[in-house]
């Protein structure tokens, strides 16, 4: 090495910045695993697991300071994804940490539940095929971990976010239980309304022509069409998958179910505004964003009609587009989690 000195100096200018040096030595908190055995989901007509696996974060100092009690946010991952991805893949553990130690947010604990089913996802609703995944998530999650767990336990000290199926989530569960949470950001949301991209979307055609439950497994088309039907459109006595698909084979042709799609559509939340306006005006702070060059084609265009909407139901809400996929400027340190996300919260949530 010809001139260790300058980048010996160099590493120690980076070192000693505050940003790197913050990130280097934030102190850590810890992720606990611990399983909720449901009495809302035993018995389900299709099969899911009600024994439920949840991720907790629990900031730093959580141990040390035994008479401490949290703020909690629930956080809803996306389609086919679970808990453990969020922590283990997507880094949301040193995001909360490096948050943390930065200032963005003042110490809580952070929940996520595993709701990956059979077929990719529960879309946090209640279905008859399904379970009811939607009180699952809102009253027998949140009474669990305030039992198991030393939160603020109530509603001014909760909040909700998620992504994707998650942030359709957020949504529909601010929209539907009223006086749960203080607060709502739901990121690059899915199904938030009808468009023809996924009514009834590529994969029915296949979907009819199963003749198994575990061909929809193998292709991600036909997995998102069975999931969104045992969702929105259950019958558990249908053959297959439990649900009424939003179509019908002829013998050379494909004809759609009117009445399929129609709970598909009822079942968003820009069709359940009208009448839960009440629900979201009992927030403190409602926020949504999306990125202009989302991959899932019916996100941006159905964000702008819901916030829309919400303009002329006079509903306080942010909305923003920004320059991005489906999945890009979500974690990491300059992502819209880390830059946005979080400080909504900490302003509006209670934190004592």
């Amino acid at each position: 090495m010809k001139h260790p000195l300058p980048l010996l100096l160099l590493l120690l200018t980076l070192l000693s910045s505050p940003g790197l040096k913050a990130q280097i030595n934030a102190p850590a908190g810890r992720v606990v695993v611990t399983y909720l055995d449901s009495k809302l989901l035993r018995g389900n007509p299709g099969g899911e697991n009600p024994r439920r696996r949840v991720s907790v974060y629990l900031p730093v100092g959580y141990d040390a300071t035994p008479a401490r009690r949290y703020p909690v946010l629930y956080y809803l991952h996306g389609f086919t994804w679970n808990d453990s991805l969020i922590f283990n893949k997507d880094g949301m553990k040193p995001l909360l940490d490096q948050a943390i130690a930065e200032g963005k947010i003042r110490p809580l604990i952070v929940v996520v539940p595993n709701e990956q089913t059979r077929f990719g996802g529960s879309w946090y609703v209640n279905s008859a095929t399904n379970g009811p995944w939607g009180d699952f998530t809102s009253r027998e999650l949140t009474t669990f971990i305030d039992k198991q767990f030393r939160t603020l336990a109530r509603p001014g000290s909760r909040g909700l976010a998620g992504h994707s199926m998650g942030g359709g989530g957020t949504l529909r569960l601010a929209l539907q239980y009223p006086g749960n949470w203080a607060a709502a950001y739901a990121l690059s949301p899915a199904l938030l309304g009808p468009h023809p991209s996924y009514l009834p979307g590529p994969g029915l055609s296949q979907a009819l022509r199963a003749t198994s439950a575990a061909e929809a497994l193998s292709s991600h088309p036909v997995l998102s069409t069975v999931a969104v039907s045992r969702a929105f459109s259950p019958n558990p006595k249908a053959p297959l998958f439990g649900a009424d698909l939003p179509g019908s084979l002829g013998a050379d042709s494909l004809a759609r179910r009117d009445a399929a799609l129609a709970r598909w559509v009822a079942g968003t939340p820009t069709y359940l505004l009208p009448t839960h306006t009440a629900a979201l005006r009992q927030l403190r702070a409602l926020a949504f964003d999306w990125g202009a060059q989302d991959e899932v084609r019916h996100i941006p265009p159905t964000c702008r009609t819901f916030s829309q909407w919400l303009s002329s139901f006079g509903i306080r809400h942010t909305a923003e587009e920004y320059e991005g996929t489906h999945g890009s400027r979500i974690m990491g340190h300059d992502g819209r989690m880390f830059q946005h996300v979080l400080p909504f919260f900490d302003k509006h949530l209670d934190f004592n």
